[in-house]
């Protein structure tokens, strides 16, 4: 049986802090894959640039301005309800404090961490290139 098929974006974004930790939030529960960590980001809409899609999104659900830098990573990963085409920004903050406006936590985790949570499987091949340091530099 076909899937639909969604580009989603998503934002690699390193704490304010030390650079080793970055942004990663929780979905919502009761909807598809509740609970699951991710990388902040969403869906692009009809007409909309990748980065575009990137900075709305991070602007609606967590309030935040983002300076989005290059494309880090791509991956295509097959759901039973869909076909996610996942696509890694770097990115950085340029203004507000990140709010769990459409997310049920966020928090600022090493990749060695975030090997511990239980991550949305598209976003599991990402976490593996992350932890060994093959996504290169943000910008």
């Amino acid at each position: 049986m076909a899937t639909r098929t969604v580009r989603v974006v998503a934002a690699l974004i390193p704490g304010p802090h030390d650079g080793q930790r970055f942004l990663v939030q929780q979905r919502l529960p009761g909807g598809s894959r509740a609970l699951l960590w991710e990388f902040p980001g969403g869906k692009v809409e009809a007409g909309e640039t990748d980065e575009a899609a990137l900075a709305r999104e991070c602007r609606e659900e967590l309030d935040v301005e983002l300076s989005v830098g290059r494309r880090l990573w791509e991956n295509r990963h097959t759901y039973p309800d869909l076909t996610v085409e996942l696509v890694l920004y770097g990115a950085r903050l340029v203004s507000g404090e990140p709010k769990p406006l459409g997310a049920h936590a966020l928090a600022f985790k090493t990749p060695a961490e975030m090997q511990s949570l239980p991550f949305c499987e598209a976003d599991i091949p990402l976490l593996d290139d992350l932890v060994a340091g093959r996504l290169g530099a943000l910008d």
